[in-house]
């Protein structure tokens, strides 16, 4: 007799196929029976995660955007491979849950700023947003630890020293704009630099 699943019946070629979708029960009952079941906390937290990390790539691909309509191309293109960054992290979590044995349930995202109000400001916002996330996934880690949940700890030590990372880069372009002041040269000199960031 088969397991109850919802399904979808479609037919190709002359072909009945059947695609079976798995409920969220089923899908922690196969996870029991196949591998050591993750907490249900730390499945939730990392559901909140992805949607801070695709909410930090809409914000990115926004500054992205504002940078394109001043013509700071530079600016533009490195925070547009930000945001294809963040959008690798979301993916790096959603991986983990599935091959943990997990369903993931995606949250909203909500709409990022826009309008920023110079490259410095965007960058101040953008290295604030670094030190949000880090909070994200010190507490994560911080989770994982309490909840005895060792392959979390083992995947979140990646993102512990990527922020380190984050951090870094994002103050180190902060510094400079506020050494380049007022300088246009100097300004536009720092966009040719952030330009050559490889996607």
């Amino acid at each position: 007799m088969e397991p109850p699943a919802s399904s979808l019946r479609v037919a190709r070629a002359g072909t009945m196929i059947k695609v079976v979708f798995v409920t969220n029960g089923e899908r922690s009952a196969v996870s029991e029976v196949a591998q050591t079941p993750m907490k249900g906390a730390v499945r939730e937290a990392m559901e909140e995660q992805i949607g801070h990390e695709f909410s930090a790539a809409y914000l990115y691909l926004s500054m992205s955007g504002s940078f394109e309509a001043a013509n700071l191309t530079g600016f533009a293109r490195w925070m547009r491979a930000q945001a294809s960054e963040e959008q690798v992290h979301a993916l790096k979590f959603f991986d983990f849950l599935l091959d943990r044995g997990e369903s993931a349930r995606l949250p909203a995202i909500e709409e990022p700023s826009y309008g920023f109000r110079s490259p410095l400001d965007t960058f101040e916002q953008a290295l604030e947003h670094e030190k949000r996330v880090t909070r994200f996934i010190h507490d994560l880690y911080d989770l994982a630890v309490s909840e005895h949940d060792y392959p979390a700890q083992v995947f979140l030590n990646w993102f512990v020293s990527e922020q380190v990372e984050e951090e870094k880069s994002a103050t180190e372009i902060v510094e400079r704009l506020r050494m380049a002041g007022e300088d246009t040269a100097a300004l536009l000199m720092l966009d040719k630099e952030l330009g050559e960031r490889q996607q």
